[in-house]
């Protein structure tokens, strides 16, 4: 396994008006993280919430406001917030805002890759619903709440 380096703008990109470029696969770390920059649409709904039995789950806010629902804790996330959510934290995030969102989405154990993949062509058709989220996202470690 060999050294990784992604300059601005380089990556694996999959999405549409919502989109996620991956920059670490399981692949890249030995299976020990994912790591992706995501641009997240205004209006961008989320996932519906949900809950992960071994993954942890972690955002840091790069651009915008990234709203936020830790079990029933609503977060408005400033650029430079950080969040790690744990195994069995019910949670969800969206873009209520009118500008684009723009984090780093950091998954343990690696895998989480492979979700984005499937997910690229949902997002691709620009109108994405909570229901088509889960619906992918259940074939890997996530569980609607």
């Amino acid at each position: 396994m060999g050294a990784v380096v992604h300059l601005p703008g380089e990556g694996e990109h999959v999405g549409g008006s919502s989109s996620v470029t991956i920059k670490a696969t399981g692949e890249d770390t030995g299976g020990s993280f994912y790591l992706g920059e995501a641009v997240l649409s205004p209006g961008f709904p989320g996932p519906p919430p949900h809950v992960h039995e071994a993954l942890h789950d972690m955002f840091y806010v790069l651009e915008g406001t990234l709203t936020m629902v830790l079990d029933t804790e609503h977060l408005d996330l400033a650029e430079g917030s950080f969040v790690c959510v744990p195994p069995g934290t019910v949670h969800t995030f969206s873009n209520q805002s009118e500008r684009p969102v723009r984090i780093l989405n950091f998954n343990t154990p690696a895998g989480w890759e492979h979700y984005m993949r499937d997910l690229a062509s949902v997002l691709a058709a620009g109108t994405t619903a909570p229901e088509e989220i889960g619906a992918i996202a259940s074939r890997y470690d996530f569980r609607v709440a």
